[in-house]
């Protein structure tokens, strides 16, 4: 489930870092369509304000907060809270260093994905696109990703205090929906929140953000020091037609 957890947070660094590629297909109402509503112009402006903001971004630093609700955990009201900082870059590069309450590292340099536990001395290495990561989100990691193709997007709120919007991916995906809360006046995004099928929630809100530092390629792989296992994770098996 820590892993799964991790893995979740691969594709949301992707969401965030690739949503300003988006294009517009899809963003706005057909010529001769009926005039969108007060809320469903809000959402417009909304999509195209976090497009407009991450075009400008080459990379992003930030400090994080995850709170995880699971099912396994034993119900709604049980819940796992930890922190760390995120560094990413287009396409597809992160690095989330959780620091609390457990030590561990996600990296990624677009191609390959590893996941380290100090604790254990191992880390699981895995391809990218293996089928680990599906759907809409592998095309956000990719730098292929389009809010409106790939999601059905509608409004939790939406006003000049507060956007919050609901993407449900549009094709089959390993989790139900994304929340997305952002900066109303500048499209940052502040908070992602992703519910998988199983009904495990994720949240991870951002604080701290910092554009275009201009990271070292270094920081996006990993090399394992001697002692440390490495385990080389294979796709899933897909079944037989």
């Amino acid at each position: 489930m820590r892993a799964l957890r991790l893995l979740m947070l691969a594709w949301l660094a992707g969401l965030l870092g690739e949503a300003g590629l988006a294009s517009a297909d899809g963003a706005g109402p057909a010529a001769g369509s009926v005039a969108p509503s007060p809320q469903e112009a809000c959402v417009e402006r909304a999509v195209a304000s976090i497009q407009r903001r991450y075009e400008a971004v080459r990379d992003l630093s930030a400090d994080f907060v995850q709170t995880t609700r699971s099912v396994a955990l034993g119900g709604p009201g049980s819940a796992a809270t930890s922190h760390g900082s995120v560094v990413f870059a287009k396409p597809g590069k992160m690095r989330w260093a959780y620091e609390d309450p457990e030590p561990s590292l996600v990296v990624s340099d677009g191609h390959w994905l590893w996941i380290y536990d100090p604790a254990h001395q191992e880390v699981q290495k895995l391809a990218v696109g293996d089928g680990f990561l599906s759907g809409a989100a592998i095309q956000f990691l990719l730098g292929e990703g389009a809010i409106r193709r790939d999601f059905e997007v509608t409004a939790a709120a939406c006003s000049d205090a507060k956007v919050e919007l609901v993407l449900v991916p549009r094709r089959a995906a390993s989790y139900e929906k994304l929340r997305v809360r952002s900066d109303p006046a500048t499209g940052e995004l502040l908070e992602t929140t992703v519910v998988d099928l199983l009904g495990n929630v994720t949240q991870v809100a951002f604080s701290r953000t910092r554009t275009n530092l201009g990271p070292a390629d270094e920081l996006f792989s990993f090399r394992a020091a001697p002692g440390i296992r490495v385990i080389e994770l294979e796709p899933p098996t897909r079944p037989s037609p």
